[in-house]
């Protein structure tokens, strides 16, 4: 089973963590690519681009001015230790054991504009590039006509390799799950959805559902989850599985 996630707006690179087994993007060339193209924007021209501050822009000027290959550890860390995000708030990866960090670096992998899609200890610096950027370049005019099948190429050879049941279990925001083309995906899709009772009927409530996608996800990774039915036993945060509100391929958690 592999699980699916999407990376993060707040990132922090300030505490660099102890890992052997770090890895290169599959991709980074084409990381090198885009951020090439990024460079020729001036920050007014990035602010409009990604509809952020002038100050966000600075900072993201800054950081593609600063962001160099060839990666190593010196100059880039691990994917899962710098995004601090709500789905990583949930996770929690510093309460993961070196065994949880292996599983997961088997069974989870992150989608991103710049990177395409990462395994967690894949070195990343500083960006940000959120997937659904209308950045046109030579290739394309889009980042999801950029990537264009790779993603789903890549997370086909994961879930092959992955352990347990072959399926893909979506924890990824619609904006990133957009990037793998269903139609060449060889696998079943599930897509957990969690819900809150408010005003009378269940709502999702966005911070709370991505924080609940990352507490699923450490869940499964710190069970050693392998098939796809024992993740209807999650009961973080008293979400509890709801077989009343749920379909075949979305699976509704309640509280």
């Amino acid at each position: 089973m592999l699980i699916v996630i999407s990376p993060a707006k707040s990132l922090d690179f300030s505490a660099p963590p102890n890992i052997e087994n770090s890895s290169i993007p599959p991709f980074l060339n084409d990381s090198e690519f885009l951020v090439n193209k990024l460079r020729q924007f001036r920050p007014e021209e990035l602010s409009k681009l990604m509809n952020i501050s002038a100050k966000l822009a600075e900072l993201n000027y800054e950081r593609f001015v600063k962001w160099h290959t060839p990666f190593t550890t010196k100059n880039a860390q691990p994917a899962i230790f710098v995004f601090k995000g709500d789905v990583y708030q949930g996770m929690d990866i510093e309460s993961f054991s070196k065994e949880d960090i292996h599983f997961a670096n088997q069974n989870l992998r992150i989608l991103s504009g710049l990177y395409g899609v990462l395994k967690p200890l894949d070195l990343i610096q500083e960006y940000r590039l959120e997937m659904g950027t209308k950045l046109n370049t030579s290739k394309a005019k889009n980042l999801y006509e950029f990537w264009g099948d790779k993603i789903t190429l890549e997370i086909n050879k994961a879930i092959e390799q992955s352990a347990g049941e072959k399926v893909l279990l979506n924890l990824a925001s619609n904006e990133y799950f957009k990037s793998i083309q269903k139609n060449k995906l060889n696998y079943e899709v599930i897509t957990p959805v969690f819900k809150d009772y408010k005003n009378g009927q269940y709502k999702i409530v966005s911070f709370f559902a991505k924080k609940a996608r990352g507490m699923m996800s450490r869940y499964i990774i710190q069970n050693k989850i392998e098939k796809v039915e024992e993740i209807k036993t999650f009961n973080s945060a008293d979400y509890h599985f709801n077989e009343e509100l749920s379909k075949e391929k979305e699976w509704v958690f309640t509280r």
